[in-house]
């Protein structure tokens, strides 16, 4: 085999092994899920920033309001990458927020549990959703896009069915008084960093309301969730043998299993996640508007793959990131507030959504082309 010189290049006269030469600036940029992601953001907040410049969206409050409905769908998008880049679909995870919501609304509203009890059941429920999401999967043989197809169904005919016998009705509300002073709700939910944005507003820095209140009174607890699980899911993904386990799960299980890996429990323990992640988002909204309805979560499945999508991650498994799915949701959120500011009908968003999916599965087919020609 030709030596290489500290460099990566071969000695003078010897010709360097192509497995071991080093891949090029272009090759590695475009070997990134997230690559077209990140353009796509780039686009739409340039382009919003031309057309809605002047009516408020990138004021601290507009920010704040776009970040805020991207990082809800974000929490979902991040869970169903990770399922994505493992093999595997959950349908279920929309009316898994109706369920977890109502799972935390009845027994506060109706039989005065304390707000954390409430949670904590919610959580522990959405767990046994995703083993048994998982491991019916696995049992079965089944595709999970099935499994988890008669999951949505079975979930929201339950939230509908069990809410309208233990209250009558549909929607249940009142909470935020349960909520108040709960130490788990006061982590999962409301605001943080009041005093910081006070300080801006009596410095000049962003505005005032008339009242001498800043126009935003502080980061929420989801964007922060946001961030803080997507630099973990990023983590794992790229730096543990975890995040090695869920590519190769997804890339070839079968050879995944003939090198050691515990597919099974990878594929279970990411249903988890995603189940997880729904009862998240469900304890957020419930917590923000003191409320729980069984129609919540509608259609929000097909935005979070929507999401992770055009962020990278391949529909058959083994390829995507966590960034990507993130940067996804962002683009989201940005383009359905930024409707709102430049009061285009929203009725047009899904129009939006369906285009941008179909272009980004376009992009990232010709860009993963382009990386291989450029090896």
């Amino acid at each position: 085999m030709a030596q290489e010189t500290a460099d990566g290049a071969a000695p003078p006269g010897q010709e360097a092994d192509e497995r071991i030469q080093r891949a090029s600036f272009l090759s590695r940029l475009l070997n990134r899920p997230e690559l077209g992601a990140a353009a796509g953001t780039i686009v739409v907040l340039v382009v919003f920033a031309i057309v809605a410049g002047d009516t408020g969206m990138y004021s601290a409050l507009g920010i704040v309001n776009f970040v805020e409905v991207a990082s809800l769908l974000g929490l979902l998008a991040i869970g169903v990458s990770l399922l994505m880049i493992g093999g595997e679909f959950d349908l279920s995870i929309g009316s898994m927020i109706a369920f977890a919501g109502m799972t935390i609304a009845i027994p506060a509203a109706e039989w005065g549990w304390p707000m954390w009890l409430c949670i904590l059941l919610a959580f522990t429920v959405a767990i046994l959703w995703g083993l048994f999401n998982g491991w019916l999967v696995i049992k079965t043989g089944l595709p999970s896009f099935i499994v988890t197809l008669a999951g949505l169904f079975m979930l929201r005919g339950l939230t509908i069915g069990l809410t309208r016998l233990l209250t009558g009705r549909t929607q249940v509300s009142g909470l935020r008084e349960d909520a108040e002073g709960d130490w788990l709700a006061g982590i999962l939910g409301g605001e943080v960093g009041h005093g910081f944005f006070t300080w801006m507003g009596e410095v000049g820095i962003i505005a005032q309301r008339a009242d001498g209140e800043p126009s935003v009174s502080g980061v929420p607890m989801s964007v922060i969730w946001f961030l803080l699980l997507g630099a973990i899911a990023t983590w794992v993904l790229l730096r543990t043998r975890l995040g090695n386990w869920i590519f190769a799960a997804g890339g070839d299980k079968q050879a995944a299993r003939n090198v050691g890996v515990p597919v099974n429990r990878v594929k279970i323990m990411l249903f988890v996640g995603t189940a997880v992640m729904a009862t998240l988002v469900a304890t957020v909204q419930v917590l923000d508007v003191g409320s729980a309805d069984t129609q919540r979560g509608l259609l929000r499945e097909l935005e979070a793959i929507a999401a992770a999508v055009i962020g990278g991650c391949l529909l058959t498994g083994g390829y995507g990131s966590a960034i990507g799915a993130m940067l996804g949701a962002l683009i989201f959120g940005t383009v359905q507030m930024g409707f709102f500011y430049t009061g285009v009908n929203t009725d047009w968003f899904q129009v939006f959504v369906g285009l941008m999916l179909l272009v980004a599965v376009l992009s990232n087919n010709y860009i993963r082309k382009k990386a291989t020609e450029a090896k």
